[in-house]
């Protein structure tokens, strides 16, 4: 296989070899280069072609561990095959002498007595006679690590050579300096010395290298990567060609276990002094460059530091200051012990705060480190430092640095502080990572330890996990503070209490708290959601709502607040409005990557969209909610994106789905939050489409008790009482239905409202028959004006049925065909048929027939079978209502008007089951 980037250089070693093979005398190269850089493999090249040119090839290997050990390389060198058989023997007697040599330490030269220095001299003799015969090449790999015995053999060896057919092929790593300069100096005296130096493959080299190895040529990108990450190193592309081998995407380059380890393996070839100069430099990450500080912080030399900074740049290891890649730091820093890289940070955390290194920076370290009494002056810059990641969007981060605060600090009055910022950081990224620091701060306000900014903060955690007492007591406690003469806070306490009022109705409205700010964006957010829900829409609460909306940007001091003016808009029958300014906090909230921040908006973009009509959309987006923060981690919040799910997958037909849903627990403290009367009046619908008319019923009815103990009996906020009606319908109960529509519809107003739209299509399914047409007739007005497009679908095939009775075929038609032209656009199932005329209509076909549900399939195969309504609610035990619900469904899904048109062949088998 050719050597990539390395053609001169072998023609230079090869022409060498041809010179001494001829006859003209030995010769010296030195090949040097840093880490990985492919010495080895060309002195494995020029080995070959040595052994083509008839030459006998000793090779050794220098190493640290063994430099120490007299004649070390020597043995590996004469000990090779091919050695000349004399050398034996010397090297025993060689061996005997040595134990009576004091090997010196690091560079101290050995002092030879007689006895070696024949030895030595007999050595290099049995050599030159060996190459009279054939030419010798000797391979010294690493010479830098060579035992100073080896190194006098080498001297006398090298100021033979003129005459004698002997190559010397040796390899060097220095620290950018000669690690022998004594024999540097010998091989400059020789007429063919040959110096080579391999630095890091081009971006060319490296894309023939990886051409060769794949059998292609690379992609551009892909190899643009590669050489950008590995800085050009051989050995580490190889690596990341081996590490991206099995990734799906042959275009993708993956940094991986193979990479980092050929790294460190490198890096353990080296010198011990690069591998702990590596280890600060991957700690360090780019904190401190200054020689005397990276000298004091590994031990080093200065000038050790500098020389190992180059080597490992010049091995394409650093990016400027850092190491390439984080897996490189990883793989450096993972063999350290737990204890040495808690000194190592706690060191360079010491020296950036001396040095004045950013607050984020020197943070960093103290995450990692252990205190050892000198960090006093750490909680400080670990509180400076997660504000400023909080306003970096960098939360994670930030509640890393509070945790660390947290650890290192001693101050009990401090920590109650840091325990109450900690905890609303962790809020931030999922609400149960919280729920151990709550205890311990609710024992601290019981104390009167927990400031009072916190307290706010408490009470609405507590709320969330459905601990309402505490929650109570919690805010009471405010009534006296000292900061409730600031208007602001005042302002804060006062919504808050709003907040809290119109979510969690447990909570009594709040008692006079003195002068507040009356334009405070915060209390006009919330108050406006408070006058919707209790009054329903209002002019006046969506100028306020949209006010707000513009004042506040999005922080962790508004986010609650921007929610309650979005909420506020879109039970006003401000659907666009109310979809548009959350689309962009939604936005805002991912791109500052909050996980729940993202996740309420979510579930709020999703209720707005289900008012809408948008069940698709709904769905989506409810998942989303869950995806970015788990079901468990909602407390009693989690009413809401789980009503959302079984209210959009219930409207369109997928119950499988809706019953999934249905079945994930809740937490009973749901149920005294304005989340539970969504979830009861999603599940209610879930039980009234699934036949389960009495289980609804029970849900609207307490949803409805809730709502009107909590003063917000509102058809806007969840109109119970058409579903209720709905379900007392199913039960044949029409009085009943008659006196909740016509509740409703009274409550609703004679505002034009999505409200009063429902309230209607209710009011038309109880009316008498000449009445029905004008109330679908003004509902399908309403909730046309007001965006519900899939109560809109509702009301137009109601209508379309009143049209066809009437014998209207021609409105009928276009009222169905609109209708059904907005069920699949909010995602309801398949399409239902045309009608396409009221008399002779085609014969449904299966996919019509795939259309009806299993209920309805049972009670028109008992009509095609010329049952009665009244026999077939006594064979299928439900009431006669029931019976004519379903068949009026069924009708309009096959496209006939009379049980004359129903082909019995399509029923037989659902006649039998």
């Amino acid at each position: 296989m050719r050597l990539i980037g390395r053609d001169r250089e072998l023609t230079e070693l090869t022409d060498l070899l041809h010179a001494c093979a001829r006859g003209d005398g030995g010769g010296v190269a030195m090949i040097g280069g840093a880490m990985g850089c492919g010495k080895t493999e060309l002195l494995t090249a020029v080995k070959g072609a040595a052994r083509d040119e008839g030459f006998t090839v000793l090779d050794a290997v220098g190493s640290w561990p063994e430099r120490l050990s007299p004649g070390s390389v020597l043995q590996q060198l004469l000990r090779s095959a091919g050695a000349p058989g004399p050398a034996a023997a010397l090297l025993d007697r060689l061996r005997g002498t040595c134990d009576d040599v004091a090997a010196g330490a690091g560079d101290t030269p050995l002092t030879l007595d007689a006895d070696t220095t024949d030895v030595l001299h007999g050595l290099c003799a049995e050599v030159l006679r060996s190459a009279q015969d054939a030419p010798v090449l000797l391979c010294v790999d690493d010479v830098q690590f060579t035992d100073y015995l080896t190194l006098h053999w080498l001297f006398h060896l090298i100021r033979q050579l003129r005459g004698a057919r002997v190559v010397l092929a040796l390899t060097e790593c220095p620290l950018s300096r000669p690690a022998h300069p004594q024999l540097h100096a010998e091989l400059l005296r020789q007429p063919r010395y040959r110096s080579v130096s391999l630095g890091p493959l081009s971006l060319t080299d490296t894309t023939a290298l990886l051409a060769q190895h794949r059998g292609a040529p690379p992609d551009p990108v892909f190899a643009e990567r590669c050489h950008r990450v590995s800085g050009g190193n051989p050995l580490l592309v190889r690596a990341l060609l081996e590490d991206s081998r099995q990734a799906s995407d042959p275009g993708t380059v993956v940094v991986g276990d193979t990479y980092g380890d050929t790294l460190l393996s490198c890096l353990h070839r080296g010198r011990p002094a690069l591998l702990r100069l590596a280890r600060a430099l991957a700690a360090l990450d780019g904190d401190i460059h200054a020689p005397a500080l990276l000298a004091r912080l590994t031990g080093l030399e200065p000038g050790t530091v500098v020389r190992g900074t180059r080597e490992l740049a010049a091995a394409g290891f650093l990016d400027g200051i850092r190491l390439r890649h984080p897996v490189a730091a990883q793989a450096v820093l993972e063999g350290l012990g737990a204890p040495e890289r808690a000194t190592l940070h706690r060191h360079a955390a010491l020296m950036c705060y001396e040095e004045g290194v950013a607050a984020t920076r020197t943070a960093r370290h103290l995450r990692n480190c252990d205190d050892d009494g000198s960090l006093t002056w750490a909680v400080p810059v670990l509180r400076d430092a997660a504000e400023r990641h909080l306003n970096g969007n960098r939360v994670a981060e930030a509640h890393s640095c509070l945790e660390a605060a947290l650890r290192l600090g001693s101050d009990d009055g401090e920590r109650v502080g840091l325990r109450a910022l900690l905890a609303s950081t962790a809020w931030m990224l999922n609400p149960s990572i919280s729920t151990p620091h709550l205890g311990e701060l609710a024992i601290a306000l019981s104390d009167g330890r927990l400031p009072a900014r916190h307290t706010l903060m408490l009470a609405k955690y507590l709320l969330w996990h459905g601990r309402f007492d505490e929650a109570v007591g919690a805010v009471a406690q405010l009534d006296d503070t000292d900061e409730l003469s600031d208007p602001g806070y005042a302002a804060e306490v006062r919504a808050t209490w709003k907040l809290l009022s119109v979510t969690y109705p447990v909570v009594q409205p709040p008692p006079p708290l003195g002068s507040t700010a009356a334009g405070d964006p915060r209390l006009l957010g919330v108050t406006a959601l408070s006058k919707v829900l209790a009054r329903g829409p209002d002019d006046a609460a969506v100028a306020d709502a949209e006010s707000a909306l513009r004042a506040m940007r999005l922080g962790k001091h508004t986010q609650e607040w921007l929610m309650c003016a979005v909420a506020a808009l879109s039970f006003a029958d401000r659907p666009e409005a109310a979809a548009r300014w959350c689309d962009h906090w939604l936005e805002e909230a991912r791109a500052r990557k909050v996980p729940l921040w993202a996740a309420e908006f979510a579930s709020l973009r999703a209720g707005i969209a289900l008012r809408q009509g948008d069940l698709s959309h709904a769905r989506m987006l409810s998942e989303a909610a869950l995806a970015q923060v788990p079901a468990d981690s909602w407390g009693v919040c989690i009413g809401g994106p789980l009503a959302n799910l079984v209210q959009a997958a219930t409207a369109a037909g997928d119950f499988g789905a809706a019953a999934e849903y249905v079945a994930q627990p809740v937490p009973e403290g749901m149920y005294s939050s304005r989340f539970g009367l969504y979830y009861l009046h999603a599940r209610g619908c879930y039980h009234l489409e699934t036949g389960r008319p009495y289980a609804a019923l029970d849900d609207f009815s307490r949803c409805g008790e809730l709502m009107t103990e909590w003063g917000l009996d509102q058809p806007t906020l969840v109109p119970w009482r058409s579903s209720a009606a709905r379900a007392h319908l199913a039960l044949s109960d029409l009085r009943s239905a008659r006196e909740l529509a016509h509740q409703q519809l009274a409550l609703a107003g004679e505002r034009p409202s999505r409200a009063r739209g429902i309230s209607l299509r209710v009011c038309a399914a109880v009316a008498e028959e000449g009445r029905r047409g004008r109330l679908l007739e003004e509902a399908v007005e309403i909730l046309r004006a007001c965006g519900d497009r899939f109560q809109l679908a509702g009301a137009l095939g109601e209508l379309a049925d009143e049209y066809g009775a009437c014998g209207q075929a021609a409105r009928g038609l276009a009222a169905l065909k609109e209708s059904e032209r907005l069920r699949r656009e909010c995602g309801v199932g398949r399409p239902a048929p045309v009608v396409h005329g009221t008399a002779g209509a085609a014969e449904p076909d299966g996919a019509a027939f795939a259309l009806l549900s299993w209920a309805e399939r049972r009670v028109v195969a008992l009509a095609a079978h010329g049952r009665t309504n009244r026999e077939i609610a006594g064979a299928l035990t439900v009431t006669v209502s029931t019976v004519e619900q379903h068949l009026t469904k069924a009708f309009r899904k096959l496209g006939i008007r009379t049980r004359k048109e129903l082909p019995r062949t399509y029923f037989l088998g659902a006649a039998a089951r």
